[in-house]
């Protein structure tokens, strides 16, 4: 499939508070609608390149557990992480985050790498018939939720 999504927000909290709460991912559950808990794995303590963790997630009645990879830990700059379920790689995640004079801008962006064999088997899963239209809609309010929780 190998669609890119980028939702961008302007958030009042410095890019070095912005990447310090997105990068805790065990604080994922906070902002996310869908992914409600995070947790690094054995002998993992924080993000760096290579440090692994589990997402926990869920929509209406169906959960599902991905594996995940941290690709780009540049403080106040940006975070990224591959997720794959029984080790197929089936989409990348990241923030990119800028100064701005009253803070910063987050651009959240996703790119699905499912491949259309994978289509069914992946709402079955999930219960989401359109994941694009359900990653851009939870993208929006993830990034709405972490500016409020920022800019309390």
């Amino acid at each position: 499939m190998a669609e890119k999504i980028e939702i961008s927000r302007d958030i009042a909290a410095s890019p070095e508070a912005l990447y310090a709460a997105i990068s805790d991912v065990t604080r994922m559950g906070e902002w996310s609608e869908e992914c409600h808990t995070c947790a690094w794995d054995e002998g993992v303590d924080g993000p760096a390149v290579g440090a692994t963790f589990e997402g926990n997630n869920r929509h209406g009645d169906h959960e599902w557990t991905t594996q995940a990879k941290v690709i780009e830990a540049d403080p106040g700059r940006a975070f990224a992480f591959e997720c794959s379920m029984m080790d197929f790689h089936y989409a990348t995640w990241g923030y990119r985050i800028e100064p701005t004079a009253t803070g910063c801008r987050v651009t959240e962006w996703n790119d699905d790498l499912r491949p259309e064999s994978a289509m069914e088997f992946s709402k079955q899963m999930s219960g989401v018939d359109d994941r694009t239209a359900r990653n851009r809609q939870t993208m929006s309010s993830t990034l709405e939720r972490l500016a409020a929780a920022l800019e309390a």
